[in-house]
């Protein structure tokens, strides 16, 4: 799959702002560096989950395999972003898989060393929390996407989260300046490539989305938020 590749701006937001610039430096003294070739996996599922990851370049692909072997898209991250599996049971093993899109530049933090870093700095450790409560409410989010409001509101939410991220005002509505193919929307939502097909007919025709040369515009970003049951998140969590 392509779908992330040469994306013309990053998310607005990125999660290591959970982090004071002081408590970044401290991170990054005790990171070492890894570049992974396009593809590459960085991590897969079932992987012991005993580092942290920091996107200093390039972007990644979070995904997650169903038992039909059908693999969804559970998030991207791009450069300054954090990312992994931090708990505290003994033995812990990553629940998704992480690949490279291009060339990615990677800090990876040991857990022993974070573990030792978070006892000697209280606010990095409260910091720490702030930001594994939002990857907890990032990943909540989309599992609601998937499972709460069918397929159509997971595509409605995938569109806003995409205009969140590659929105940019024009005269006909907010365009997202990011070229998926149906294939690769319907990875996101986890459905098939045909039933997004219809779900994007509906919506063209009912006037809340145009699409041209397979740029997607939403026009009418009240009928996805009321078919998507949206719960009005702050931007920072209603991100692809």
């Amino acid at each position: 799959m392509e779908a992330v590749r040469d994306l013309p701006k990053a998310c607005l937001v990125q999660n290591s702002s959970c982090f004071s610039k002081d408590s970044m430096e401290k991170l990054k003294q005790i990171m070492y560096d890894h570049t992974f070739p396009d593809g590459a996996n960085i991590f897969c599922e079932g992987d012991a989950a005993n580092r942290l990851y920091f996107v200093r370049t390039g972007k990644v692909k979070l995904t997650k395999l169903s038992v039909e072997g059908k693999e969804y898209i559970m998030s991207i991250f791009h450069t300054g972003d954090f990312f992994g599996q931090f708990d505290p049971f003994r033995d812990s093993v990553h629940a998704f898989t992480a690949h490279a899109v291009g060339r990615c530049e990677i800090g990876i933090v040991q857990k022993c060393d974070l573990e030792v870093l978070l006892w000697q700095h209280g606010d990095l450790a409260i910091e720490f929390m702030n930001w594994m409560g939002y990857m907890h409410r990032l990943t909540q989010t989309k599992y609601r996407d998937l499972m709460m409001y069918g397929k159509p509101g997971a595509l409605c939410s995938t569109l806003i989260r995409l205009s969140n991220c590659y929105g940019s005002a024009s005269e006909d509505g907010i365009r997202i300046d990011l070229k998926l193919t149906n294939a690769e929307l319907a990875d996101h939502v986890g459905c098939t490539r045909e039933s997004v097909n219809r779900m994007l007919s509906d919506l063209k025709k009912s006037g809340a989305v145009a699409i041209q040369d397979g740029i997607i515009t939403i026009r009418n970003i009240d009928y996805l938020r009321q078919v998507c049951n949206c719960e009005s998140c702050p931007k920072e969590l209603c991100r692809i």
